[in-house]
């Protein structure tokens, strides 16, 4: 009898209660060995992501035989109009509910567990081949060009290498990266125990943590309800395929180490190959709801608790800005907080301006502490933009030829 295999989902709940327990009870060296683990495996995920982006963005934008403009469009426009509606309902569900729980004192003691984070014993350090967004650009330029010259010698050829290309990089990441995620997870978790962010987070400010969770799930809701409405799904099932996408992300806190996962997950959704390859790296890198959200609501926060003048003048300059600048910031646990510190200027006025004043010390505690969760609704939505997209893409773009009308009638059954 074949023993069955334990699916993704329990190893990562089970990597989140080890990373807990061990950062809670186990030795400083126990803790600083899995820390180092953790980082040479997030050193060595960094160089994968690049290249993951350049074969599925490039493969799925190859695959679309019509209409690949027209849908870079629309996801990019899907993608930004999230991101500025939800960063601007937090800032009225914040300004609203915030004052009542909200205090200097709080907030100094979640300050204070910025600088306790685990050293790892070394460092490797795995420089990428390029940065995220000169793989998306690349890949851009080598999936129109696949595109415009299938069916030519120069084409083909570059389209045949691609494709081997591509399946150089599945055989990666089912091999190495899904499996060491749990490892990833767990060192992430015992880093926030360690340090005592887990803890502090759920003890002191437990009322804006959750306030702010609530909100990404509602988002989730919403996008996922948008979505099983445009395609004629049921959004719980929608919302059940997620949920390994969901773990994933909670645990890396990086979108673009849940592009393997979020596209299983986009397949259960019934998304065509070359849609979700197209759809899913893309978002990961253009979709930030999950994060405004976040930062918006931490920014409410900052201003209420040191008397700061907010109001939505200020704030929606801020998130329009940042929802084009956070465009770099995927890939790395924080890297949209890391973004967002220039333009606090915006909100808080010139003196957070500079990275060392205590009001960005506070917003990247306050954001550290909840950056799981804004990925989680950060990669959610992806796959809710894959599935309008997918639907658009089949009702009004894609024009079948006599022979693939059938097949077409199927795949828009599933």
């Amino acid at each position: 009898m074949k023993k069955k295999k334990i699916g993704l989902v329990p190893k990562l709940i089970i990597a989140i209660i080890l990373g807990i327990i061990i950062g809670q009870f186990m030795p400083e060296g126990v803790c600083r060995l899995v820390v180092t683990l953790s980082g040479v495996f997030s050193s060595y995920l960094k160089f994968v992501i690049p290249l993951m982006i350049l074969a599925y963005v490039s493969m799925g934008i190859a695959d679309l035989s019509q209409g690949a403009g027209k849908l870079l469009i629309l996801t990019v426009c899907l993608a930004y109009s999230s991101t500025l509606i939800f960063g601007s309902t937090s800032f009225f569900v914040s300004s609203a509910l915030f004052p009542s729980f909200m205090s200097p004192e709080a907030m100094d003691q979640i300050a204070a567990t910025a600088d306790n984070s685990v050293a790892p014993f070394l460092s490797i350090s795995i420089p990428a081949l390029m940065d995220t967004m000169s793989a998306v650009v690349f890949a851009f330029m080598l999936g129109l060009c696949m595109s415009f010259l299938r069916g030519k010698t120069m084409g083909d050829t570059l389209y045949n290498g691609m494709h081997d290309f591509s399946a150089m990089i599945d055989a990666v990441l089912h091999n190495t990266i899904i499996p060491g995620l749990p490892l990833y997870i767990c060192g992430t978790f015992v880093d926030m125990t360690r340090s005592g962010k887990t803890f502090a987070i759920l003890g002191i400010l437990w009322k804006v943590f959750l306030v702010v969770i609530i909100m990404h799930w509602a988002a989730i809701i919403i996008e996922f309800t948008i979505a099983g409405t445009v395609c004629h799904k049921n959004p719980l099932t929608l919302i059940k395929n997620q949920l390994p996408g969901y773990a994933t992300a909670l645990g890396t806190q990086s979108s673009a180490a849940t592009i393997p996962v979020n596209l299983q997950c986009a397949e259960k959704d019934g998304v065509s190959e070359q849609i979700r390859n197209f759809v899913v790296p893309l978002c990961a890198n253009i979709h930030m709801c999950g994060s405004m959200i976040t930062i918006v609501a931490c920014a409410t926060a900052v201003c209420l608790m040191n008397n700061l003048p907010i109001s939505l003048g200020t704030v929606v300059p801020f998130i329009c800005t940042l929802g084009i600048a956070m465009v770099a910031s995927p890939g790395a646990p924080g890297g949209s907080i890391m973004t967002a510190l220039p333009f606090l200027y915006m909100i808080f006025g010139p003196e957070a301006g500079n990275p060392d004043g205590a009001i960005c010390a506070i917003m990247v505690a306050l954001y550290i502490t909840q950056d799981s969760f804004g990925t989680a609704c950060n990669v959610s939505g992806d796959n809710a933009i894959g599935v309008i997209v997918e639907t658009i893409y089949r009702n009004f773009i894609y024009k079948p030829t006599d022979g693939e009308s059938n097949n077409n009638e199927k795949i828009k059954a599933a």
